[in-house]
C-alpha cells in the first residue's frame, strides 16, 4: 500500500496543523496556488520503525538507487542507460510488488516515487538481493516531482496502486486520484501510454471513475472498472482485504494518440 495513514486521529492533528498554517500566511505572501501545493499532501507522513535490513540497505544503497530531487527534467537515457519504456509508479508502500514487477519485465524501465523511509529501505533491499537494473527511486512528493523533474510526453505508464483513500469527505482534497492531478499525469504520458488506478475502497473507485473520464486526452480502456491484470502481484494488504471480503477495483486509462 502506498502512502497511507489510517489512524483518523493523527490525520485530523496533522491535516489540522496544515489548515492553521493556510489560514495564519498573508495573501501577499505567495501565490495561492504555491501554497496549495506546499500545504495541501495527498500522504502523511508516518513514524514508523526500520528494521535494521531497511536501515543498513538504506544507508549502503541510497546514493546509489535513489535520485535526488532536483528542478531539473531527467534524462532516462542516462538513468538507465537504454531507451527502455518508462513507467513510474507513485506511492509503491513497502516496494514489494514494485520489486516483482520490475525482475518480471527487465525490458521496462521503472521509476519509484515514495516518502515513507521504511519503505525506502526494503525496497533499496529488494534492488539489490534481486539485483535490478531497471528501477531507480524518487524519495520525494510525487506531484512535485511530475511538475519538476518528469518531461512531458515521456512515460508509458503510472502505477497508482492503494492510494490512501482520503475516506472523510473533508479530507477529499487530498486525494491523488482527482483533477487537476490527473491533468498533470495525463501530460506527462506519452500517446498510448497508461493510467493504471487501483483501490479497494468503494467510494474511492467511483469517484476516480468520475474524475479520469473528466480528464482531458485519456480514455477508458475498458468502459468502466478493469479486470485484474494477472501480471499485477498481489501484496499482504491486497490479500487482507480480499480475505476482509472487500472489492479490489481497477482502472485503465489510456492517453489518446492524436
Amino acid at each position: 500500500m502506498s502512502d497511507t495513514c489510517n489512524v483518523d486521529g493523527h490525520q485530523d492533528a496533522v491535516l489540522d496543523s496544515a489548515s492553521s498554517a493556510e489560514a495564519s500566511s498573508s495573501d501577499d505572501a505567495v501565490p495561492l496556488s504555491s501554497a496549495i501545493r506546499r500545504t495541501i499532501k495527498t500522504y502523511v507522513l508516518r513514524a514508523g520503525r526500520m528494521t535494521d535490513n531497511e536501515r543498513r540497505s538504506y544507508n549502503e544503497l541510497h546514493q546509489v538507487w535513489c535520485i535526488p530531487f532536483e528542478h531539473r527534467s531527467l534524462n532516462y537515457t542516462e538513468i538507465f542507460s537504454n531507451t527502455n519504456p518508462v513507467t513510474m509508479e507513485i506511492g509503491f508502500g513497502m516496494g514489494q510488488a514494485t520489486a516483482q514487477i520490475a525482475e518480471a519485465f527487465p525490458s521496462m524501465n521503472y521509476l519509484g516515487s515514495e516518502v515513507h523511509v521504511p519503505g525506502v529501505g526494503r525496497l533499496l533491499s529488494d534492488i539489490r538481493r534481486r539485483q535490478l537494473k531497471n528501477l531507480f527511486i524518487i524519495e520525494h512528493d510525487a506531484l512535485e516531482t511530475l511538475e519538476s523533474m518528469i518531461p512531458d510526453n515521456s512515460l508509458a505508464a503510472f502505477h497508482i496502486f492503494f492510494p490512501d483513500p482520503w475516506p472523510k469527505k473533508k479530507h477529499h482534497k487530498r486525494r491523488l486520484v482527482q483533477r487537476p492531478h490527473t491533468d498533470l499525469l495525463a501530460q506527462k504520458l506519452v500517446p498510448g501510454g497508461s493510467i493504471y488506478f487501483v483501490t479497494d475502497w468503494e467510494e474511492y473507485a467511483y469517484a476516480a471513475l468520475a474524475e479520469l473520464e473528466a480528464t482531458p486526452g485519456i480514455s477508458n480502456k475498458y468502459g468502466s472498472f478493469a479486470p485484474h491484470q494477472e501480471w499485477r502481484p498481489r501484496t499482504k494488504f491486497e490479500q487482507k482485504g480480499i480475505d476482509a471480503g472487500r472489492t479490489i477495483y481497477e482502472l485503465i486509462f489510456v492517453k489518446d494518440e492524436d
